[in-house]
């Protein structure tokens, strides 16, 4: 939802400028292309929330996507010299706005279609089992050992927003250079080929940037406090200092965030790479957590999937 809006309010930004500036200067093309990557963004996470419709919407998607920019390619000059200039500003904003989200579209489908391929080979591989919780002996309560990287949300967001706008601004310019060759290859197969070669490797290469960060981390709940462990540094949170406590089991955004008595902490496991024989996830979190929260006065509430559970201290 956040994603969304932010878009949306970019490229009415965009068109705004645009009329202000009667040209397509580098503040609009910006935020143009961060507004149509947020659109894409968010409609990648929405598909992925979905439990059934959500590959057949994903898919409908990219085609609808790749058939506006293609149309808007092919047939968009023409058509801009017959419209009045709010029209036609508002057309050129959807056009170059479409781009980046498309790409972002049509990379979600071949990372489903990865993952599918990856599931395939997992099969007779050596299987791989979620990280378990594990009884604390020198202690109360219980923890899991994981892989994680110590990152916030608000950092993944600007980096991916930060390749989005390098990729998208190469891309642009080879298609302006390339004017010839892409009415040799045709718009569609340009695009195609665009996305391939630039954002392929772009998104190859920020993964195996912070794959890099991984670390070994412990997690623990006891009676009254939550104990975790990056490499050789420890954080203790009592449960009555705790103010925000947000677990992700599954995906690439697998995490948990906890905030709380002089500490803010943000560990990604799904981006991580895992241990030997481990997936890159988080255990759910056992009955007794639940108890032990509500009881020192968080309040719960779960994704509608379930597979996000947040725990957040009420105001009065």
């Amino acid at each position: 939802m956040k994603a969304t809006i932010c878009g949306v309010v970019l490229l009415v930004a965009a068109f705004v400028a645009m009329l202000v500036m009667q040209d397509l200067g580098i503040l609009p093309l910006l935020l143009m292309l961060v507004g149509g990557w947020c659109l894409g963004f968010a409609f990648v996470n929405l598909t992925f929330r979905m439990p059934r419709n959500g590959l057949a919407l994903h898919i409908a998607g990219a085609v609808v996507i790749s058939a506006e920019v293609v149309t808007m390619i092919e047939f968009g000059g023409p058509l801009l010299t017959v419209r009045p200039e709010p029209v036609g500003v508002a057309v050129i904003v959807a056009q170059t706005a479409a781009i980046p989200a498309a790409c972002w579209i049509v990379l979600g489908i071949l990372g489903r279609a990865t993952d599918a391929l990856t599931r395939r080979e997992r099969r007779n591989a050596p299987i791989r089992r979620a990280p378990e919780w594990e009884r604390d002996e020198s202690g109360d309560g219980s923890f899991v050992r994981v892989r994680a990287i110590e990152l916030r949300m608000r950092q993944l967001t600007l980096a991916i927003i930060g390749v989005v706008l390098v990729v998208s601004g190469i891309g642009v310019a080879l298609l302006i250079a390339a004017d010839g060759a892409i009415m040799h290859l045709g718009a569609r197969l340009s695009i195609i080929l665009m996305g391939i070669v630039l954002g392929l490797p772009a998104y190859a290469a920020l993964s195996a940037v912070i794959r890099r960060r991984t670390r070994d981390c412990t997690i623990a709940f006891g009676n009254d406090e939550v104990r975790i462990g990056v490499g050789s540094t420890a954080s203790v949170v009592r449960f009555s200092e705790l103010e925000h406590l947000r677990w992700r089991c599954g995906s690439d955004y697998a995490r948990v965030e906890l905030r709380g008595g002089g500490i803010d902490l943000s560990l990604f496991s799904g981006l991580a790479k895992p241990a030997p024989g481990r997936t890159a996830e988080l255990p759910p979190l056992p009955r007794r957590v639940f108890t032990r929260l509500e009881g020192a006065g968080l309040v719960v509430e779960r994704s509608r999937r379930g597979d996000v559970v947040t725990f957040a201290r009420t105001v009065s």
